[in-house]
């Protein structure tokens, strides 16, 4: 694919991202997740300066408390902490960290539980969500900071949610797993939930030196390896893969999908190279020519049955959707720009 074109859809993405109305939490942080991987890959200063305004705004307007569903605005605070190295943004950083040390709900483990509010929402309840809003975080704070304590925290998290939520017969993800009860609720196989999972195991096990010598890695590499090979598997013709994964009359979901074919691009696997086409050819075709990403299923709890993931709305931009449409367009950038005319 042409990197202009490419580059035509990541400005839009980002430019409708930047008119939406979010807040300090998940769909923002999923958002700006996104609009820093376009800094990364683009070099365009306007995308940091704009995140850098929003932030100053937002300080000067107050911050909510901390859930695991907050520090997901942790990524973009990286990304301009990397850049300008401004004690603002470090503190901002440290405190998430501190709530997720010391002050989250965990269970098991010292496994994170699913928070959304101060609230105990979901008692004892690990979903496939943290791993995006949370653990990549933490992981990606413990080797900026140089912190193992923080990497070694990170990859815990990865191993007991694959362990609870991994089906290891199908390998594909269930999208919350109940300890209490010790069972995965409805036990559906939700789209979104394995893009949580796959792009962050994929990113993870590229990002951190040296991984080879963490011994949850080998986990992580095989967890994702089965993972990708069952999904590959379970794709649409249009390129997109069902808000449902193993249900064909599922309708096909964008976000998920860019979550998905963005962590095929990640695992370097030539064989997933055609799925990867259809999934980019299918996220674009669900772009609006304002940048706006289209079919985007909305915020989606661990539903009681089948009926409640399929009647989940897709009719209005998210900020997840426009995250995860990003994450996928730079990691396709990534390639292209390299010298490549296919991703």
């Amino acid at each position: 694919m042409e990197p202009a074109r490419l580059k035509a859809a990541i400005d839009g993405v980002v430019q409708y991202t930047f008119g939406m109305d979010l807040t300090w939490d998940w769909p923002g942080g999923v958002a700006y997740y996104g609009v820093s991987r376009a800094f990364e890959v683009t070099g365009e200063q306007a995308y940091l300066q704009r995140m850098a305004d929003w932030v100053d705004e937002y300080l000067e307007a107050g911050l909510p408390g901390w859930t695991v569903n907050t520090c997901a605005m942790g990524h973009m605070l990286l990304t301009l902490y990397d850049q300008t190295n401004e004690q603002k943004y470090l503190d901002l950083i440290v405190s998430k960290i501190d709530y997720l040390e010391n002050k989250a709900l965990r269970f098991g483990d010292r496994v994170l539980q699913h928070t959304v509010s101060s609230k105990n929402d979901f008692p004892e309840q690990a979903w496939a969500d943290t791993l995006f809003m949370a653990a990549y975080f933490m992981l990606r704070v413990g080797i900026k900071l140089g912190e193992k304590r923080l990497v070694d925290d990170a990859l815990n998290q990865y191993f007991w949610h694959i362990n609870y939520l991994q089906d290891e017969n199908t390998g594909l993800w269930y999208h919350g797993y109940n300890n209490v009860n010790k069972d995965h609720m409805s036990g559906i196989y939700w789209a979104r939930a394995n893009a949580w999972a796959a792009y962050t195991m994929s990113r993870a096990a590229r990002i951190l030196p040296e991984a080879y010598l963490y011994p949850p890695m080998m986990h992580i590499w095989s967890s994702v390896r089965d993972q990708l090979a069952a999904v590959r598997k379970l794709q649409k013709e249009d390129g997109l893969w069902g808000t449902v994964l193993d249900y064909p009359a599922a309708y096909g979901e964008v976000s998920a999908t860019a979550g998905i074919a963005a962590a095929m691009i990640t695992q370097h696997n030539p064989l997933h190279a055609k799925h990867v086409q259809k999934a980019l050819d299918g996220v674009l075709a669900n772009i609006a020519d304002n940048g706006r990403v289209m079919n985007v299923s909305g915020g989606t709890a661990v539903m009681n049955n089948i009926d409640g993931y399929l009647g989940i709305d897709r009719k209005w931009a998210q900020g997840w959707g426009q995250g995860l449409a990003l994450a996928l367009l730079t990691s396709a950038y990534e390639v292209v720009g390299a010298g490549g005319t296919e991703v």
